[in-house]
């Protein structure tokens, strides 16, 4: 009996790990958009995964809605960890770069919700407004599966979704370039950079461009924010003409936008992402920490899940 016993377990086994696989780019999408970290939710996913392989999942109705929830909450506890962690940081910080598969920029609630600059409008929320934003606003849930997933009652969603949205309405930005004219309009900015066009710089940036790097406190970079067409042209400039004149750039796409990145030798140095708005660049954020580029080149799958979750 061992024998039979034990092939069956293997098939079980077998047949958790394809439902998990299967839901595996909406729980890192999920995960990513709550703690802004694609460490943190591969952290998420990982355990979401050891919870799930413990449980007779035969037994789960809804297995995506069950495996939506564990994630939902284990990226509501590793964000509440982090803060802190975050506010001692060295200079800026930027979340880690993610490289999107081109399909990303197709659904452009999506692309918007992972793009750095709303990355950056939901860092400026507390833990649960940005759960309850990113699950209400970007995912479609409705607030009883909120309040399941979240552990909060439905009239605090209702009111932390209201609070969150009309924070985030305040700071979002409308009217995003399509991702091919935005890759051309990318190539552009980046040709008048290495030929120390200023002026051409400067017309293809928004008045209130902004320029953020992150270092990270290991490897060199602007300890505040840029802002304005030029003083950030001629900081693009000095760096075309030194330190970044010698590396290798090749173009990419990261978070749905547009990206460059630049090597040293064998060494991936930067990466930077570029938003575009309305046919101007209003956006410039260079990632140099070393520790948020080690898997800045590996394609990441992320999804809504058009079909709902909850329900399946």
């Amino acid at each position: 009996m061992t024998g039979p016993q034990g092939q069956g377990g293997s098939r079980g086994r077998d047949e958790a790990d394809e439902v998990f696989a299967a839901h595996r780019p909406l729980l890192f999408t999920l995960a990513y958009e709550i703690t802004g970290s694609a460490a943190d939710a591969e952290d998420v996913v990982q355990e979401s995964y050891l919870r799930w392989s413990r449980l007779g999942h035969r037994e789960i109705a809804h297995p995506r809605a069950y495996l939506a929830r564990i994630a939902t909450r284990q990226a509501l506890n590793q964000l509440r960890t982090v803060r802190r962690r975050r506010e001692e940081y060295v200079g800026s910080w930027l979340p880690e770069p993610l490289c999107t598969e081109p399909d990303a920029s197709e659904d452009v609630l999506l692309a918007e919700s992972v793009s750095t600059a709303m990355l950056l409008v939901l860092e400026s929320l507390g833990p649960d407004e940005r759960a309850v934003f990113v699950l209400r606003d970007v995912f479609g849930y409705e607030y009883p599966e909120i309040a399941e997933m979240t552990g909060r009652t439905q009239p605090a969603v209702r009111q932390i979704a209201h609070r969150a949205r009309s924070h985030v309405r305040a700071r979002r930005r409308r009217h995003r370039t399509d991702s091919r004219a935005a890759a051309e309009i990318a190539g552009r900015f980046l040709a008048a950079a290495h030929s120390g066009d200023v002026r051409g710089l400067m017309e293809l940036m928004a008045p209130d461009v902004v320029q953020i790097s992150d270092g990270g406190g290991k490897a060199a970079a602007a300890p505040r924010p840029l802002v304005g067409r030029e003083r950030v042209a001629r900081f693009l400039v000095g760096l075309a003409a030194g330190e970044m004149r010698s590396m290798r750039a090749e173009p990419g796409t990261h978070n749905a936008m547009p990206s460059v990145l630049f090597h040293s030798g064998t060494r991936l140095d930067t990466v930077l992402t570029i938003d575009i708005e309305d046919g101007l660049v209003r956006g410039l954020f260079a990632i140099r920490n070393p520790d948020k580029l080690t898997a800045a080149e590996a394609p990441v799958a992320l999804t809504r899940e058009k079909e709902h979750p909850w329900r399946r």
